[in-house]
């Protein structure tokens, strides 16, 4: 049985200053919206954050973001959030960016207790400056270390008391990785049901990997809304 927080508050209270954290979701599909909520309101700062993008200017991480919360930026795209933009040319706000698939791999990575790979992706780039390179069947590539955090932030659509995790279509995206890397990981989840409820089969992140649970509505925004006439 893992501790199911009463509150969204409770659930981030223990994330200090200078954290590093992951937080899955990929614009606004999938985030942890709540858990993302209760941390702009702890007002905690120098955060080093770990996810795909910063969502957007009023949501998500960008809300993080627009209270200068976040030292470090780790992440593969950046270009629907305004803010973002103007803290990185203003020198505000330190940034790193890979290939999303290095980035997927770097969490993988760090989740499975692997330090280290070689991928090819940045050969001949800025992005493999400074870095280690070899040579395999005739082939180079560049050396990149493995991501892991203090705290990971997930959302999942359905778990068990037990912690196992099960995801919605496209909103598993990065989630079960980062619920893999991160030391504490805790989970905001949609249902919550007893042990022995849900299908062995289908769950994609094992209990093993969560040490914590909270249950949430979630508004699921959308982040650019096209429709047909």
């Amino acid at each position: 049985m893992k501790n199911v927080y009463s509150s969204f508050a409770q659930a981030v209270e223990k994330i200090k200053d200078g954290s590093t954290i992951m937080v899955g979701g990929f614009g606004l599909c999938g985030i942890p919206e709540n858990l993302i909520l209760a941390l702009v309101e702890t007002g905690v700062k120098d955060l080093t954050v770990i996810s795909n993008n910063c969502g957007v200017d009023d949501w998500g991480l960008g809300l993080l973001l627009k209270n200068k919360q976040i030292k470090k930026m780790v992440g593969s795209y950046v270009g629907e959030n305004k803010e973002f933009e103007r803290q990185v040319l203003s020198g505000e706000i330190e940034v790193e960016l890979l290939p999303q698939g290095t980035l997927a791999e770097k969490i993988r990575a760090g989740g499975a207790g692997i330090p280290a790979f070689y991928t090819p992706a940045g050969v001949g780039t800025p992005i493999a400056l400074g870095k280690e390179t070899r040579h395999f069947n005739g082939k180079e590539y560049v050396l990149e270390e493995a991501l892991v955090a203090d705290y990971s932030l997930v959302r999942a659509h359905k778990a068990d008391r037990m912690g196992n995790l099960i995801y919605n279509k496209t909103a598993r995206n990065f989630s079960p990785m980062i619920a893999a890397a991160g030391k504490v990981t805790i989970a905001e989840v949609e249902e919550l049901y007893d042990i022995g409820d849900l299908d062995p089969n289908m769950i994609h992140t094992p209990s093993v990997y969560v040490q914590a649970l909270i249950v949430g509505e979630q508004q699921k925004r959308i982040e650019r809304l096209t429709v047909s006439n």
